[in-house]
């Protein structure tokens, strides 16, 4: 009992460290992309470095909802202890696109289920579950391609990209690139369908910034390759 006293008093403790980091400029920013939260990254990162790693609180954390605490959750956690029904849930639950983004990047993709998870995830009906799927599908396109059907992977993305809700829209396109990217026997047919489908063709690009369009993507990184 004095243990639970503890942990949730500690909850209560980086709660009100939050809080207080609270801007409401960056959560305007931030709720113009769906983030519900108005903290800086940086100084989150440094909330959660200071905490190390602490699997127990990052639960509590968790549980509270927070997204804010959710993403120091992520932080403090340790990825290999997660079962995969445990991930199963928390990524269910994610529907912030920060969170969603750093629970898949940052713990999924270090656990020991996460092939199961990604097969699981990515014929899942829910879209926002659907796109985990695919954004690991695309880090195995890339790192370890072995078993994938690439050709296949074309065929679902030209036919299912140009009219999929957003967020699963978006690791479609991320997969078509790393096709075309790490895999030069695709590399026409991958540009060739992002010329026609024109998915994020218009997307606002900062100056200096890659545009996430695919065939300017593929093009450009394969570019930088050629010159290392």
């Amino acid at each position: 009992m004095a243990t639970d006293v503890l942990s949730q008093a500690t909850v209560g403790t980086v709660l009100a460290d939050l809080a207080a980091l609270e801007d409401p400029k960056i959560r305007a920013v931030n709720e113009r992309h769906g983030d519900d939260h108005g903290v800086n990254l940086t100084k989150l990162r440094a909330v959660a470095k200071g905490l190390k790693t602490d699997h127990e609180l990052a639960g509590r954390l968790w549980e509270t909802g927070d997204t804010a605490a959710r993403l120091v959750a992520i932080l403090i956690s340790r990825p290999k202890a997660y079962s995969g029904a445990e991930l199963d849930a928390m990524l269910r639950e994610a529907r912030v696109p920060k969170v969603h983004d750093w629970l898949v990047s940052y713990v999924v993709k270090k656990n020991p289920h996460v092939e199961e998870l990604r097969v699981a995830w990515f014929t899942d009906p829910d879209p926002v579950v659907a796109s985990a799927g695919w954004a690991l599908t695309s880090d195995r396109v890339a790192k370890a391609p072995d078993g994938l059907d690439l050709g296949e992977l074309l065929d679902l993305v030209e036919a299912q990209m140009k009219d999929a809700p957003d967020r699963l829209q978006w690791a479609m396109n991320e997969c078509l690139a790393a096709i075309g990217i790490h895999h030069p026997e695709h590399r026409a047919r991958a540009i060739d369908i992002g010329e026609r489908l024109e998915v994020l063709k218009d997307y606002p690009t900062p100056p200096g910034c890659t545009s996430p369009f695919a065939p300017i993507w593929i093009t450009e990184i394969v570019r930088r390759q050629a010159e290392r």
